[in-house]
């Protein structure tokens, strides 16, 4: 008998067209099976979810805008400036807390802002798992925030992603109204 593995069908070898009807039923299941697959895959992929993506320059150094957004007492100096506390937004009563510690808690806004630090590269990059407080409990977006030298000036490449549809367009503004606006306006003084 030789060493080579025989196909056996009902006690006896199958003919030379059942092999390849075979084959063939074999590869178009394989085939619809990673169709199928394929098709469940992409249904657990959102391609319409909302981000943000906004840039903006600023007239200091990459550290300085690393510092003032990573430093609790010069970041409630932006927060005094900015439009949610001009317009006397009902806010929390907690400090402003920012751990220099990846992993490390902040909160801002009194309250109203809080998150984890995920990544930080002193004056290049932050990266926050960020949230509103009256979002639902344990949802958390990430916001990404990149600085560049520019000469004298910084530009931040800001990206905002995995917040609850529907909020883009107020998150935007937000970001202008109470982070870049009075964030520039601190760097002034």
């Amino acid at each position: 008998m030789s060493n080579r593995s025989r196909f056996v069908v009902n006690g006896r070898e199958p003919t030379r067209r059942q092999l390849i009807v075979s084959a063939a039923v074999a590869i178009g299941g394989f085939a619809v099976g990673s169709v199928g697959a394929r098709a469940a895959a992409e249904d657990e992929i959102s391609h319409s979810h909302e981000a943000i993506h906004q840039e903006v320059v600023f007239q200091a150094s990459r550290k300085r805008i690393y510092d003032a957004l990573t430093d609790a007492k010069q970041f409630e100096k932006v927060i005094q400036l900015s439009a949610a506390m001009k317009s006397g937004m009902a806010l929390g009563n907690r400090p402003t807390e920012i751990s220099h510690e990846e992993g490390g808690a902040f909160t801002v806004y009194r309250g109203h802002i809080l998150g984890r630090q995920i990544e930080l590269v002193p004056s290049e990059r932050i990266v926050q798992a960020w949230r509103v407080v009256s979002w639902d409990s344990g949802v958390y977006s990430i916001a990404k925030f990149e600085l560049t030298e520019q000469g004298a000036e910084t530009k931040l490449v800001f990206d905002h992603k995995g917040f609850p549809d529907g909020q883009a367009e107020h998150l935007a503004e937000g970001w202008k109204a109470n982070y870049w606006e009075p964030i520039g306006k601190f760097l002034a003084e």
